[in-house]
């Protein structure tokens, strides 16, 4: 079985700052870390592999520096890294940047077989849009199971993936077809520690960089700014909240009348809290 996993190397967001005159992300000094959302993915696949003896590939985009987070991946387990560098990628939104993935990942497919799953995170720390992972599933033709929360049952060669996904009130139990795309959740599973030979294969590994003629990418106008419908209109940093924690005194109060007097003063802030809450109890 032949996965392949994007990942992306985004800012450590608890170093981000904000520009207090230019409203501009400051990105000078701040490290750079592997999306937290695409571990998960990543050792989601990994234990795929390690039980259908297949291999992974593990797919990014970004410039020439963004291949230390392949070799980390590599540290983890992974196969092989493909890194998608190149000029005309500068500036990608999720639309442009799902077209280049897209075209990448055909390319693996005729390098290295065509995969039976796509892993991505459910989302970036630095984008929040959750929308490349679903863009890809759109333009490669691939059944796209979002939010899963567990991977239940696997049959390569029936080509079926039965998944648990998290769902608002609940969860759906999903069977599909392969090949097909899976969004994982952040927290469903642990993340394995890299073990000393697969550091020392990551340091040595050769890394397949792409550009976009290599990539197989023909059409260059759907690629970086000119392929980028969103336009950022400004960026800022939130005010700090004016509202303060409340102390609630106890006394000699039980819990149930003390968590009828938080309940109250929940309520008193805000009014319309009550009736939305008894409309979600209706319709259940």
């Amino acid at each position: 079985m032949h996965i392949v996993v994007c990942i992306k190397q985004v800012p450590d967001s608890a170093q981000i700052r904000v520009h207090p005159v230019t409203n501009t992300i400051m990105r000078q000094g701040v490290p750079t870390i592997i999306n937290p959302y695409d571990l998960f993915s990543l050792e989601q696949a990994l234990r795929l592999r390690d039980r259908f003896n297949g291999t992974v590939t593990v797919l990014t985009m970004g410039p020439p520096m963004a291949e230390d987070s392949l070799r980390k991946a590599i540290t983890f387990g992974a196969d092989r890294g493909v890194l998608l560098t190149d000029r005309f990628f500068a500036g990608s939104d999720t639309l442009a940047t799902s077209y280049a993935l897209s075209q990448a990942i055909l390319k693996i497919g005729e390098t290295w077989g065509t995969p039976a799953l796509v892993f991505t995170g459910k989302q970036t720390i630095d984008g929040d849009t959750a929308q490349v992972g679903p863009g890809i599933a759109r333009r490669l033709g691939l059944n796209q199971l979002t939010y899963v929360e567990a991977i239940e049952a696997v049959d390569p060669e029936g080509g079926s993936i039965n998944v648990a996904r998290r769902a608002e009130g609940g969860l759906q139990q999903l069977q599909t077809k392969l090949p097909a795309l899976i969004t994982m959740l952040e927290g469903t599973c642990e993340i394995r520690r890299g073990s000393l030979p697969d550091a020392l294969r990551a340091a040595r590994a050769e890394i397949t960089v792409w550009n976009a003629e290599a990539a197989g990418i023909v059409d260059l106008m759907k690629c970086g700014l000119r392929g980028s419908p969103t336009v950022v209109k400004q960026v800022f940093a939130p005010k700090p909240r004016e509202l303060k924690a409340e102390q609630v005194p106890t006394g000699d109060k039980s819990y149930a009348d003390l968590s009828e007097v938080v309940m109250e003063r929940i309520l008193g802030l805000q009014p319309t809290l009550e009736a939305d809450l008894l409309r979600m109890a209706a319709a259940y």
